[in-house]
């Protein structure tokens, strides 16, 4: 897609192709599903040869981290039971707390409730012991810091009853989510425009500019703790405006 205000002379201020290591958002349109971005460890980081200098700081939505439940309990019917009671609590307690939600997923990450219990139960590959997988997340807000958003997720597993002998183990990475990227691309947009007018300005009346590569999937990369830069990997062409 290729806006025109003008033809010729080019200055390239961003690359026409994805930055290597760059994360694409796999959402489009209004779609609001929840994504890991750092969870492929392909989130890239500020280059100033590659990454247009135009972004959209945002907040990430959750910060999360996936839980293993362990039971290592002989029997298994007595061990399955376990797992499934400590997942309930995990369940319960969540609701009670309402400063975390469970989820399932690595990429995308959704929903998870008691109807699923038996699908995450799984075998580990230690014997007799049983496994089950489970992000929890916590909304990060305005005035979080890192240390205290984390603190709320590692109060929550303190505070699950654990039947038997089950484990909740946490992993150690943190991962941070985003919710329907592509709903900032008007905003990311209108920045990019204003960038180009800004510039353009600069040459004098006789210039005008063009943008390429506005259909890109927005990307990111983590700016902070817990804040992300978007950005949509452009092309700006300023040029000589003809004359008549």
């Amino acid at each position: 897609m290729k806006t025109f205000m003008s033809i010729a002379l080019c200055v390239l201020l961003a690359l026409a192709g994805p930055p290597a290591l760059a994360k694409i958002g796999p959402t489009s349109g209004g779609r609001t599903d929840e994504i890991v971005v750092t969870a492929e460890k392909n989130i890239s980081e500020y280059d100033a040869r590659q990454t247009p200098h135009v972004t959209l700081i945002k907040r990430a939505d959750n910060l999360i981290t996936d839980v293993v439940v362990v039971c290592d309990t002989r029997d298994p019917t007595l061990r399955r039971a376990e797992m499934k009671e400590t997942l309930r609590a995990m369940i319960r307690v969540a609701a009670q707390d309402r400063a975390v939600t469970l989820g399932l997923g690595d990429d995308v990450v959704g929903v998870f409730d008691d109807t699923m219990l038996d699908a995450v139960i799984e075998p580990d590959a230690k014997i007799d012991t049983s496994r089950a997988r489970v992000v929890i997340k916590t909304a990060v807000s305005a005035t979080d810091t890192f240390d205290i958003a984390a603190a709320r997720i590692t109060a929550f597993i303190k505070r699950v009853p654990k039947a038997g002998r089950t484990e909740v183990l946490r992993d150690n990475d943190w991962n941070l989510t985003i919710v329907g990227p592509e709903r900032n691309r008007d905003a990311l947009i209108g920045l990019i425009a204003a960038d180009a007018k800004t510039t353009v300005a600069q040459f004098g009346p006789g210039y005008g500019y063009a943008l390429d590569g506005l259909q890109h999937p927005i990307a990111w990369y983590q700016e902070g703790p817990l804040d992300l830069a978007l950005y949509i990997t452009y092309k700006l062409e300023i040029t000589p405006l003809p004359t008549h």
